[in-house]
């Protein structure tokens, strides 16, 4: 049975261990493992991760199986000022993917964004992640493209999909 529920910064060291787990799995194949490194320190550093929480409005879902954590979801609703949610993160271990993890997750966050009065779920996908598919099955559709320069040279090449509520 899977359990998803609201995370508080309480949990962010299992979030943590999920992120580091999974990267390595999701984008070894795409990016080099430094700036795999460098993207996790960065979008996961604990003090990063409560300012999303605290600061930003972001919220946290966190998916357990028989109270082991297996996944979790990043958003914001009211993105931009719009009626819009931004899903901003969803990973879920490789253990786990293929067992409907992942749709309960978006699930959620399309419940609480229906509770949110939102008409969007925007979100960006790196161009070459299988996880573009994973996000087309559910009902998201490409509007752009976006290549977003980090420091070190690094960069991230991403489809913009949306879905309408």
């Amino acid at each position: 049975m899977i359990e998803i529920f609201e995370a508080t910064t309480e949990d962010l060291s299992e979030i943590r261990e999920i992120a580091y787990k999974t990267w390595p799995y999701a984008y070894g194949e795409i990016l080099k493992r430094e700036q795999i490194d460098y993207m996790l320190d960065l979008f996961y550093a604990e003090a990063t991760l409560k300012e999303n929480i605290l600061e930003k409005g972001h919220f946290f879902l966190l998916a357990k199986s028989h109270d082991t954590p297996i996944g979790f979801a990043s958003f914001e609703h009211h993105y931009t000022n719009q009626k819009l949610t931004r899903l901003h993160k969803l990973y879920v271990l490789p253990e786990a993917q293929g067992k409907a993890v992942g749709r309960l997750l978006v699930a959620a966050v399309e419940l609480s964004a229906h509770q949110n009065k939102s008409k969007i779920i925007s979100l960006n996908v790196n161009k070459f992640n299988k996880a573009f598919h994973f996000y087309r099955n559910l009902g998201f559709e490409t509007v752009g493209e976006q290549d977003i320069e980090l420091a070190h040279g690094y960069l991230m090449e991403d489809y913009k999909m949306e879905k309408v509520l």
